[in-house]
């Protein structure tokens, strides 16, 4: 049945027309007369045997052959347009389009892009601040920094270090509030972005575990964790700090970390690409740029005892 395939051109008018249900703003997409556009689905009609569409006075509208074969079109011509720029990015090996959430982003990547760029100076990044669900196809995606649980079986997957969250203040501040304890008295910060997590990583948890019995919530909560961190840098007060985000300015002395004591969070960032393109030269010097990167501030996490909360709390 194959060669008996109506020919591309028409299927793709077709496809146009079904999707704008007009004949002229399909042949504008497709940069034909709308007459030259009528013959294609003329001819695709009479392959069938069957009329596709109802010519109406000012309209047209899909006949039961056509409901049919609409959505198969639009779908088919996606999946061979994703094929088709996936072959292209493979030949590309000059740049690499990276999607991240905005926190990470803006507190892990940015600051750090600048040893990249001097290190490979062959390759462009571009970059992709977003949360949402992504399709290595469809959006043109060589690389993806996506954090949670999640289990990446269908993808290429590196686990990134292990994340905790842990009172990261300025130093001004710690020399305030020089314990746990005084903390009941700090200005708190609150990062709502990882509510998610189960069992919670919040103020109660990290107090309880210090053998303090103190809920608070009272105090500015943010959306974004980036933006909890610069209220913190900001010496607004103290914010329980995830690691990917705060380890730069722990390293270099704009926060500090003072009781020894953080909360595992139970999941990573994990770089994640389509398998088989890990090796890929400019998706390889990425990675080992990233886990050399990483490796620079392990010494942070190795002075602090990571907690676990095994069960949530009442």
């Amino acid at each position: 049945m194959i060669d008996r395939l109506p020919p591309l051109t028409a299927l793709r008018a077709f496809d146009a027309a079904a999707r704008h249900m007009s004949f002229a703003k399909a042949a504008e997409e497709l940069s034909v007369t709308p007459a030259a556009l009528s013959f294609q689905i003329k001819s695709l009609e009479e392959h069938l045997g069957a009329p596709l569409f109802r010519r109406l006075n000012r309209a047209v509208e899909l006949t039961e052959a056509g409901v049919a074969l609409a959505p198969g079109a639009q779908d088919g011509f996606q999946t061979l347009a994703n094929a088709w720029r996936a072959a292209q990015r493979l030949q590309d090996s000059q740049s690499l389009t990276i999607t991240a959430g905005p926190a990470f982003t803006a507190k892990w990547l940015a600051p750090r892009l600048y040893e990249f760029a001097q290190a490979h100076p062959e390759i462009e990044l571009r970059f992709s601040a977003s949360l949402k669900i992504m399709d290595f196809g469809r959006d043109a995606i060589d690389v993806a920094i996506r954090f949670g649980r999640d289990k990446d079986e269908d993808l290429y997957s590196v686990p990134l270090a292990e994340e905790w969250v842990a009172p990261v203040m300025t130093p001004a501040l710690a020399e305030r509030f020089p314990d746990a304890q005084s903390l009941v008295e700090a200005p708190l910060i609150f990062d709502d972005s990882i509510n998610f997590l189960y069992p919670r990583c919040d103020w109660k948890a990290w107090f309880a575990e210090m053998g303090i019995d103190f809920d608070p919530t009272h105090g500015p909560h943010f959306s974004q964790a980036d933006h909890a961190v610069d209220a913190a840098l900001a010496g607004v007060g103290v914010v329980l700090g995830r690691r990917a985000l705060v380890v730069k300015d722990i390293d270099e002395g704009r926060l500090v970390t003072p009781y020894g004591m953080a909360l595992s969070t139970g999941a990573r960032f994990r770089f994640l690409c389509p398998k088989g393109t890990e090796n890929r030269p400019q998706v390889k010097a990425f990675r080992e740029w990233m886990l050399r990167e990483i490796s620079k501030t392990t010494y942070i996490t190795d002075s602090l005892r990571v907690v676990t909360v095994e069960d949530p709390l009442p």
